[in-house]
């Protein structure tokens, strides 16, 4: 009777140690950063959810070098002022955007759901390299997404949305911080010209799923150096570099 309560315990004690195994392994192959063992040239190595981002074929951000123009649909947003959200997540800083509104193109309607920053830019035009980007992320009622890429580069002034968002900025990795008091108007993160790049692509961070639009800004607005190093102390290097374009053609609104 003993040798049998052995045998289940040890038997028992193998499986919670495998299953534990599985888990420690699967959080250790989920991490990723954007330098070192685990920066982006090995993202597709550190889990089977992944492989994406090694395998895919159609992977953001990508250089654009030329653009067909094309008749394309405008963008509409209709966004109106939330209390700020603001979480810095270990990657980046986001901003909560659930309730703010939407982005009609042509006959697709867009929910915005949350906003987050790379510097420098990832997206390069013709060999010109940005500051800054804010990337839109929306998604419809299918559930695909649609971002929208708003480009930054050093200037004389201070961007006025971002100066009242980096007095809230979060200076370690923690939960998302409401502030109630605050009303943002996410609009200003727009440059008054809306004409755009688009192409299909993916996200830019691990899993690097596909399917994503991408719609690029293609006015840039200014942003102090002051707030550049602001976000530089917390996050030096936060972009993916680019990919290969394949078989992709480049749109452009003009």
């Amino acid at each position: 009777m003993q040798k049998k309560w052995i045998l289940v315990t040890l038997t028992l004690f193998n499986l919670y140690s495998l299953v534990y195994a599985a888990d420690q392994a699967h959080s250790i192959g989920g991490h990723w950063s954007y330098q070192g063992q685990t920066g982006p040239a090995i993202w597709g190595e550190l889990s089977k959810e992944y492989t994406t981002c090694k395998l895919g074929k159609h992977q953001s951000p990508i250089h654009i070098e030329t653009a067909t123009p094309s008749s394309l649909p405008k963008l509409v947003f209709d966004y109106h002022p939330i209390p700020l959200t603001i979480e810095n997540n270990g990657h980046t800083i986001k901003l909560d955007a659930e309730k703010v509104g939407s982005l009609t193109l042509g006959e697709d309607t867009y929910q915005l759901k949350q906003i987050h920053f790379h510097m420098p830019a990832e997206e390069v035009i013709q060999k010109q390299q940005f500051d800054m980007v804010a990337h839109l992320v929306h998604q419809n009622a299918e559930g695909k997404l649609a971002v929208v890429a708003a480009l930054f580069n050093k200037g004389n002034t201070s961007h006025p949305l971002i100066a009242t968002l980096w007095d809230t900025l979060p200076a370690k990795e923690g939960d998302a911080q409401t502030h109630a008091q605050l009303k943002i108007d996410l609009t200003k993160l727009l440059p008054e010209d809306k004409n755009y790049y688009t192409y299909e692509g993916s996200l830019t961070t691990p899993p690097c799923s596909e399917g994503v639009k991408w719609l690029i800004l293609k006015q840039t607005q200014t942003i102090s150096s002051e707030q550049l190093a602001a976000y530089q102390a917390l996050y030096p290097q936060s972009a993916r570099p680019t990919q290969p374009l394949n078989d992709r053609t480049v749109f452009s609104s003009n």
